[in-house]
């Protein structure tokens, strides 16, 4: 059973391969946010017009787009998909931590953890409900928040779509206005008198209000069909999120805005956590609890920008630094274990050299483990460990003698992979390919 396990961490993890060309513009995304020589952080804000409305986070917003939302969640709630009320209290479920933290949240716990303002912020997630409006905070805090479109060049970008139909650029078509005699006509068939006198004359609807994908909201009470537009968007979705996802494992640290959506499949965020665990379990991924957070901004809420409440500061400096250690790792494992592995590959797909120290083991009320427990490594994995440190210790005698040689960690845990060390198998792209292979295969 070992091995079938194996298999599955296998296919789960070496067998995702993008395409040559995202790998290629992934790892080219890697190498410019690092060219500063400074590590970068990816920030996934996981604000999806869906989660939000599935979990009622309507009150997070204002204006239109609290009305998007819940409309959202109506028809949610129609199809059957959602078994709740309509009308909930979003302050409420956002102490119980089933809603994203906000960019502004997420960037005064950036500051109090101690990342200075110049550090390089990668927003990653093809969708951010709200646009660059909601990320103004996060962008006032730390001047260098990035995204797909500063890293990379439209030319780049509109390479990956290939080429395509030119659409229309403004697909929303307003009613036909009514003429004087269609109104009038439309008064005498009314009804009996006494009738209510008519609504005052709203005022005009100004282009730049229809403009975007919700201006159906200012003419028409219902949604209209995806259009054609819509369509193409969201088959774009799906390429800028291969890319963000090669940036978000490949980053020096990963904060993520909101993991764990409930819909029984591992989100965007809790996707790269387990990657990341998977490819190095000592790489840092925060992972929060957001309902002690939500409870810890509850304190601050009054004066949230400015506050001097030392207590406070170092309450949540503990609390994040926790996430990074044992305790988060167990605590995702509660969370993430029920529903996928996917998400915490640990410990089915990691084994443990002979030599190393066993730590502590940590099992759930269910018997199985949530910490620890990992097989020891098989013997064919030790030998070609073994001949790989007798490879590199040749090439580094015969180096340069000021060459320095390369840090190789011999940790305790020995993740299951037989690709080169320091790159991730997302970015490892075939040199040598069968002339006869198919991309379908």
């Amino acid at each position: 059973m070992s091995e079938f396990q194996r298999l599955r961490c296998r296919v789960a993890f070496h067998a995702l391969k993008f395409r040559p060309k995202i790998q290629v513009l992934g790892q080219l995304m890697v190498q410019r946010l690092r060219a500063s020589g400074q590590p970068f952080l990816a920030f996934h804000p996981g604000l999806v017009r869906n989660t939000l409305a599935y979990h009622g986070c309507a009150e997070l917003y204002q204006d239109v787009h609290t009305e998007l939302i819940q409309y959202r969640r109506a028809q949610m709630i129609k199809q059957g998909i959602l078994n709740d009320e309509l009308s909930v209290d979003s302050h409420v479920r956002r102490s119980n931590g089933s809603c994203p933290l906000m960019p502004e949240e997420i960037g005064l716990l950036l500051k109090e953890m101690g990342y200075s303002t110049e550090t390089m912020i990668y927003v990653a997630g093809s969708e951010t409900f709200g646009g660059q409006r909601i990320l103004i905070p996060l962008r006032a805090n730390f001047s260098n928040t990035v995204d797909r479109t500063q890293v990379c060049t439209k030319q780049e970008l509109s390479d990956l779509v290939g080429p395509e139909t030119p659409l229309p650029l403004n697909p929303f078509q307003p009613p036909p206005t009514k003429s004087e005699e269609q109104l009038k006509e439309e008064w005498n068939r009314a009804g009996p008198r006494p009738r209510p006198l008519p609504p005052r004359p709203d005022r005009p609807i100004y282009q730049h209000e229809k403009e975007g994908w919700y201006g159906w909201i200012t003419e028409s009470d219902t949604e209209p069909d995806p259009s054609s537009v819509d369509l193409r968007n969201q088959a774009h979705r799906l390429i800028w999120d291969a890319l963000d996802y090669i940036v978000s494992v490949e980053a020096d640290a990963f904060f993520p805005g909101f993991h764990n959506d409930g819909s029984g499949w591992p989100d965007f965020s809790s996707l790269v956590m387990g990657h990341r665990l998977y490819e190095s379990a000592s790489s840092k991924t925060y992972r929060p609890d957001r309902r002690v957070l939500a409870e810890l901004f509850n304190i601050i809420h009054d004066n949230l920008y400015h506050h001097n409440n030392r207590t406070w500061k170092r309450v949540v400096r503990e609390h994040l630094n926790k996430s990074l250690s044992e305790d988060g790792l167990i605590r995702q494992s509660l969370l993430s274990k029920p529903t996928t592995f996917l998400s915490h590959p640990l410990p089915e797909c990691s084994c443990r050299i002979p030599s190393a120290e066993v730590p502590k083991q940590v099992k759930g009320n269910d018997g199985r483990f949530l910490y620890g427990g990992e097989d020891e490594c098989p013997r064919w994995m030790q030998l070609s460990q073994e001949d790989t440190r007798s490879e590199s210790a040749v090439v580094e005698e015969g180096s340069d003698d000021n060459s320095e040689s390369e840090y190789e960690n011999d940790g305790v845990e020995q993740q299951e992979s037989d690709d080169s060390r320091g790159r991730s198998s997302l970015t490892q792209i075939p040199m040598d390919q069968d002339d006869e292979w198919d991309p379908n295969d």
